[in-house]
């Protein structure tokens, strides 16, 4: 039997009548069916409306673009030093910048809400330290950032660090720090898993992490803080020799990921401080506001801090022809030949080639995450206007269309089209594409907008975008320029913008 275009076979008249009576109601229903589906899949919860669109923004199409008007970026583009109710509160410029452009809100003195642009450099940022950090076999874990009192004791460290540790007790009266730094732990973590074979050696082991350091007066922002983030990778090798291998192959990580960044970095001959150890370098960041006061030699590559210099002293130790010449720098990284200094004290060994218990040498390397973001942010930037590595934007373009009401209203539809076919054609821009919708304001103070937030690249969709082959004023933040493409031009320009 035949119902429609449908064929059954015959088993009862039963089942013949009951097919005749349901098959057109099924035919009935299937175009609500249909609509009801499509309605879920564009975003509405089931049995629910949808949400309404705000008048003054773009309707929003299915693939997400973010639009600025969503953003939580609570941007404050004054001089919120002048604003601020202690004066004296804003003392560099990387902080005023951050706070004004809604990249971070003060919490407690030292501690910072990290908002979610912010976030999204950071994350950038921590991706490009996994890359480098992995390159040279470095291998990623987390450790607790309540650290035991009894092992900063077995190092004599509990004392020595003095005020700068954040102390507290259980209910059990143990006592704990939160964690600044974990050389105690990670050893204490190799040890307890028993002796290690040389052929498992050179280990690398390395976390970002939040850590904490009671400053006794937290200033500058992010530069100088009581809760920030870092990266600290351990190393265990088996010889003197090896170490100091190892040494320099995370010195020369480090090198590349300032490279990458575009920071001018100097790595300096430091003090190894209550780390301890027997050589350590610092990498500075060469600034104005920095603290450290650096002396360069310009003939040759010398470089050291003054706390490694005997008082006075002028003449470069390495070449011996020239002045050293002094500036000042931001510490962003870190790093200290250890030796044994811990690994004797919490028997951290491994077996040799003749199968002899040998206690490992050590290595420790920082990098200030939270750091080198806020200093990138300071030497780079404009007094009112945020220049970021560009590899850290938090969105590497930002679209925007006429202002709603003017000549030009009816070419929000290109504006909107345009921020998708991005995203669409050029794979790396995927997610990094931001639509101002916030069309009741002018363009021109949405531009002045989007130059101080720092987007690489602002897409002006404007009076040359109506003409037959339309064309787009983009601006480059990075050099200034100024230029009018059409799609084909903006396209091939922003296939070379590089993301990570």
């Amino acid at each position: 039997m035949i119902i429609g275009n449908v064929s059954f076979p015959s088993t009862s008249s039963k089942m013949e009548v009951l097919l005749h009576q349901l098959w057109p109601r099924v035919l009935r229903r299937l175009p609500r069916v249909l609509n009801y589906s499509c309605k879920s899949h564009s975003g509405c919860t089931a049995g629910h409306p949808p949400r309404p669109t705000p008048t003054d923004s773009i309707t929003r199409p299915s693939t997400h673009i973010p639009l600025v008007s969503r953003l939580f970026q609570p941007s404050n583009l004054r001089d919120v030093a002048k604003e601020s109710h202690t004066p004296g509160e804003m003392t560099c410029k990387s902080q005023r910048l951050m706070q004004q452009a809604g990249l971070i809100y003060p919490s407690n003195p030292g501690c910072y809400y990290y908002l979610p642009a912010a976030v999204r450099s950071m994350e950038k940022l921590v991706r490009l330290i996994d890359q480098e950090m992995q390159g040279i076999g470095g291998q990623k874990l987390d450790m607790p950032s309540l650290c035991s009192a009894d092992l900063w004791r077995r190092s004599e460290r509990w004392d020595l660090m003095g005020k700068e540790l954040f102390r507290l007790r259980d209910r059990h009266g143990a006592e704990y720090c939160l964690g600044p730094t974990h050389e105690e732990a990670v050893t204490e973590l190799l040890s307890s898993h028993g002796i290690l074979s040389y052929r498992q050696l050179p280990l690398l082991l390395y976390q970002i992490t939040r850590k904490f350091r009671d400053e006794p007066k937290p200033r500058s922002g992010l530069l100088r803080g009581r809760e920030f983030y870092m990266k600290d990778m351990y190393t265990f090798d088996v010889s003197e020799e090896a170490a100091y291998h190892t040494y320099e192959s995370v010195c020369q990580a480090y090198a590349r990921l300032f490279s990458r960044l575009g920071l001018p970095i100097l790595k300096v001959q430091a003090d190894a401080g209550n780390i301890g150890g027997k050589v350590s370098h610092e990498f500075q960041l060469p600034a104005d506001i920095g603290e450290d006061r650096l002396l360069v030699c310009d003939t040759c590559s010398f470089s050291a801090n003054v706390e490694t210099m005997e008082p006075g002293q002028t003449d470069c130790p390495r070449c011996q022809r020239s002045t050293l010449m002094e500036t000042k720098g931001i510490e962003v990284g870190h790093t200290f030949y250890l030796g044994t200094k811990y690994s004797h004290v919490f028997n951290a060994t491994f077996n040799n080639s003749l199968n002899q218990p040998v206690v490992t040498e050590m290595g420790c390397f920082g990098l200030g995450v939270s750091r080198i973001l806020a200093a990138a942010i300071e030497v780079m930037s404009k007094e009112e206007a945020i220049h970021w590595p560009g590899l850290l934007a938090p969105y590497q373009v930002c679209v925007l269309p006429p202002k709603k009401g003017s000549k030009l209203d009816d070419l929000a539809g290109l504006a909107e089209e345009l921020a998708h076919s991005l995203g669409e054609a050029l794979p790396r821009l995927r997610g990094e594409v931001v639509l101002d919708d916030r069309i009741q304001t002018t363009v021109g103070k949405r531009l002045k907008d989007a130059c101080r937030l720092g987007y690489p690249y602002v897409v002006v969709v404007g009076q040359k975008a109506a003409e037959e082959t339309p064309r787009f004023e983009v601006i480059c933040q990075q050099t200034g320029e100024t230029m009018f493409l059409n799609k084909d031009g903006l396209f091939d320009l922003l296939r070379c913008v590089d993301t990570v």
